[in-house]
């Protein structure tokens, strides 16, 4: 997909790997809508692709621990943009961000399933209209090889909480939610994906979580990129890759009967109708 004058939407991108994904695109040609919750970032990240690209990129500000946040942010995107071409679900929280103790987003839901998951599912819905007016297009959803299963019987996690399960299933979700919205999407012209970028990028995330960095933000971000523009995946959907290569995921992301269950969790969650 050549990139110059797409229209493409990522979440948290004012810093990180999101970010440098953003600048890249900028630098291709795309049209690029950043979002994050710290406005003084994102003002940095306005100037410096403006300094490289000579484009202006718009700011969209929202805290995805609330799915009213989440539903504006759609609702911006959606009345500001006549074409949406790619959407990076990238935004997201590690397991130990903001101390070890089990979290609730602002609706009452566990915050990693809430942000990391919740969030991209309902912004995914709500875009799609636009997404397949623009078709070609692409979803891609930034996910982990971290994976737990989920316990459909305490998927907020309310007994024997800790922040990796919460992470692992958060990420396991976005992967299972990949495989049955590419079924959903056959036909369309709007293709979805997901990737572990990188193992323990020298991001924010990885430095709360008190781990010693192993890959680049350079090489997560370019791993993103190749499925936001890669000619060798056009058209191909419903996958999950580790970096550039094509991998398994967890067991439970290919079995169906849970994949219905977590999709039906979540529309009532999100209010989808």
């Amino acid at each position: 997909m050549t990139m110059d004058g797409k229209t493409v939407l990522i979440t948290g991108s004012t810093d990180g790997v999101g970010r440098y994904v953003a600048v890249k695109l900028a630098q291709a040609g795309a049209k690029v809508l950043i979002h994050g919750r710290d406005t003084a970032r994102a003002q940095t990240l306005v100037a410096d692709i403006k300094r490289v690209s000579g484009r202006e990129p718009v700011f969209y500000q929202a805290d995805l621990s609330s799915l009213a946040e989440v539903r504006e942010l759609a609702e911006f995107v959606l009345a500001d943009h006549d074409r949406l071409d790619v959407f990076v679900s990238n935004a997201g929280i590690g397991s130990l961000n903001e101390g070890p103790a089990r979290q609730t987003s602002k609706d009452g839901h566990e915050l990693r399933f809430a942000v990391n998951y919740l969030a991209g599912f309902l912004l995914a819905h709500m875009l799609l209209p636009r997404l397949k007016a623009s078709a070609p297009a692409r979803i891609v959803n930034v996910a982990s090889l971290g994976q737990h299963p989920i316990d459909f019987d305490d998927v907020m996690i309310v007994r024997n909480y800790s922040g990796g399960r919460a992470y692992s299933q958060s990420k396991l979700s976005q992967i299972m939610f990949t495989i049955d919205l590419a079924e959903q999407l056959q036909g369309s012209g709007v293709t979805v994906n997901s990737l572990h970028p990188a193992t323990y990028m020298n991001t924010t995330m990885v430095r709360a979580s008190g781990t010693t960095p192993m890959s680049t933000v350079e090489q997560g971000g370019d791993a993103i990129l190749h499925l936001v523009h890669g000619e060798d995946v056009a058209g191909q959907s419903g996958l999950f890759f580790n970096g550039m290569n094509q991998a398994r995921a967890n067991p439970q992301a290919y079995d169906a009967e849970a994949r219905r269950r977590l999709r039906a969790l979540s529309l009532k969650l999100t209010g989808i109708s």
